[in-house]
């Protein structure tokens, strides 16, 4: 009897992660059921952070209404910030609008399992729908200049039926992404520090909602741009620390150094499915 049967008393198969990481198996916690972080911490990410964001997010908007004289803001500016959003802002709004759980998870597994090949063509698959809303957008600016949404374009273009068809998509895809956006964080939040991943739920989006109802959309766009730059420069960084200081020139010429140094034995062992030589599926040419 396998050790999942041990477990749960039933013919089922093990779960993969449970077969490749063994010490894994049993457990429904990360880190070994102890948080690396404490719970002061998640409460200052979460609230302090959200606190502070909000509140910088919200002086910028109104250091943009005092210097480029919108001191009078209109619910149409409030709604399309003035129809005035220029290509940089719109490219950093895309870039950390599709920054999401989805996008940092499945990027995450697929370079796992597939090297530096899974996130370029997970990346490529999502960027064609970018490539074709921006076409579909720019002749939509040239046909509905005063439209304020997909769903009104629908609208005066196919009629009622599909107006409301195209908002109870548009509606149910926003709570989807929504509930994987909060639920994504508060299990982020919680599996570092141990803060309970309800309260994290509620707690995220407050930040979100304060500077979006002080500025409206214009303020999401600022928020957008902070959000690029902080993921830049986390980027920036990791590319630094991994590919020059951990893993330099240096050290990648010593593991290619010994990788050469194998012998057609060790390669068959090292190209084998059980370690042996075998089952080895290696090829030498020579």
């Amino acid at each position: 009897m396998s050790g999942c049967d041990i477990l749960t008393g039933t013919e089922i198969p093990c779960p993969p992660s449970w077969a490749e990481n063994p010490e894994y198996q049993g457990m429904d916690s990360y880190f070994g059921g102890t948080p690396p972080l404490s719970k002061a911490i998640g409460y200052l990410v979460v609230v302090g952070f959200g606190a502070l964001f909000s509140v910088f997010t919200t002086a910028v908007v109104y250091m943009d209404k005092i210097f480029s004289g919108n001191a009078t803001v209109t619910s149409e500016h409030f709604n399309t910030a003035g129809r005035m959003v220029k290509t940089g802002l719109t490219a950093s709004v895309i870039v950390s609008q599709w920054t999401w759980a989805a996008t940092l998870l499945q990027s995450s597994n697929v370079a796992w399992n597939y090297g530096v090949s899974g996130p370029f063509w997970y990346a490529s698959g999502a960027t064609i729908q970018v490539l074709l809303f921006g076409v579909l957008a720019i002749s939509l600016k040239d046909i509905a200049p005063s439209a304020h949404t997909m769903c009104e374009i629908v609208r005066a273009r196919w009629g009622k039926s599909a107006h409301i068809t195209f908002l109870i998509f548009a509606f149910l895809a926003n709570i989807i992404v929504t509930s994987m956006l909060l639920l994504g964080g508060a299990a982020t939040v919680e599996a570092l520090t141990g803060v309970n991943y309800e309260l994290a739920s509620f707690l995220i989006p407050w930040g979100v909602i304060l500077y979006t109802s002080a500025g409206g959309l214009k303020a999401t766009f600022m928020a957008s741009y902070l959000h690029t730059m902080i993921i830049f420069a986390v980027l920036i960084t990791m590319i630094t620390i991994v590919y020059i200081q951990v893993y330099s020139s240096d050290q990648i010429y010593d593991f290619l150094n010994q990788t050469v140094s194998y012998s057609s034995e060790e390669c068959q062992v090292l190209f084998s499915t059980d370690g042996t030589v075998e089952s080895s599926f290696y090829y030498d040419d020579n």
